[in-house]
């Protein structure tokens, strides 16, 4: 009897391990089927602290170019990208949520190795000082930079400083509060930039004579409800008006709302003009 149930138990446990065996294996074959999970791109920006004039320190990001060694003597475009309103805060990670994967691609990278300078504005504070509620813009961007602002510049000419940054290739883009400090950047420090692409955002029309030769591609949402399309389309009027050149692009999306900067970052001839420009000498 009790070699009748030993034998019994044996067939029991081995058919069990012969299941478990089974389902491991495909188990396992699913797992190896399953696609990588694709990698963000963004944890290739480092950190960094900029120390400004004060001796205050500013945390940013940084991505290095694509190829970048520091033992060679290439030179690199560089850009400067200001993040929204939802992006303040001191965790020195929010302001990658927006545009900053997109630049970091590796064929974006590939066909356009650069520098991408990443600051975070404190809470409460902006890129620029400046009334978001009046419907117009005309008279709001106050005649200095905001603290923000000046630590994003002094990071920018900090890396032009070292030589390994081609000067006549520093761009400046951003969205919603970055859209604002992108046009408040162009005309405020027109010859650091050699390009502005200002995203759902404003400027002061009364500043057009201030850009220069500075060639902009501005975005908007036709329904964006949180900063009015007009203040995007008095800007390039008051630009056409006081006769800017290069004559500034601009792209409204019908229907589009606030969220445009995704679909802006995503396109490809965007960042083939904004590559190819260099700053024009005076």
């Amino acid at each position: 009897m009790a070699m009748g149930n030993f034998a019994i138990m044996s067939r029991f446990f081995l058919c069990t391990w012969i299941v478990a065996l089974t389902l491991g294996s495909s188990a396992l074959q699913t797992a190896q089927a399953q696609p990588a999970e694709s990698p963000s791109g963004l944890e290739g920006y480092t950190e960094q602290t900029f120390t400004d004039a004060a001796g205050q320190e500013h945390r940013y990001r940084l991505l290095f170019p694509a190829g970048y060694r520091e033992d060679a003597d290439t030179q690199y475009p560089l850009v400067l990208l200001l993040h929204g309103a939802g992006e303040r805060g001191d965790d020195n990670q929010a302001q990658l949520r927006h545009g900053a994967a997109e630049f970091a691609r590796a064929d974006r990278q590939a066909a356009h190795p650069c520098f991408v300078v990443v600051p975070q504005v404190p809470r409460e504070n902006r890129w620029v000082d400046a009334d978001w509620g009046q419907a117009g813009g005309r008279g709001t961007f106050p005649d200095q930079p905001s603290a923000s602002m000046t630590a994003a510049l002094g990071m920018v000419r900090q890396w032009i400083d070292t030589g390994r940054v081609e000067a006549e290739r520093v761009y400046v883009t951003g969205l919603s509060m970055g859209g604002y400090g992108s046009w408040f950047a162009g005309a405020h420090a027109n010859d650091l930039f050699a390009a502005c692409v200002p995203i759902c955002g404003g400027g002061d029309p009364g500043w057009a004579q201030r850009y220069g030769k500075l060639p902009i591609w501005a975005f908007h949402g036709s329904e964006d409800r949180a900063v009015p399309v007009e203040r995007s389309r008095e800007m390039i009027a008051a630009l056409r008006a006081a006769g800017h050149m290069p004559e500034p692009k601009y792209t409204e999306y019908e229907g589009g709302g606030h969220d445009v900067w995704t679909q802006t970052y995503q396109r490809d001839d965007l960042f083939e003009w904004l590559f190819s420009q260099r700053r024009a000498k005076p």
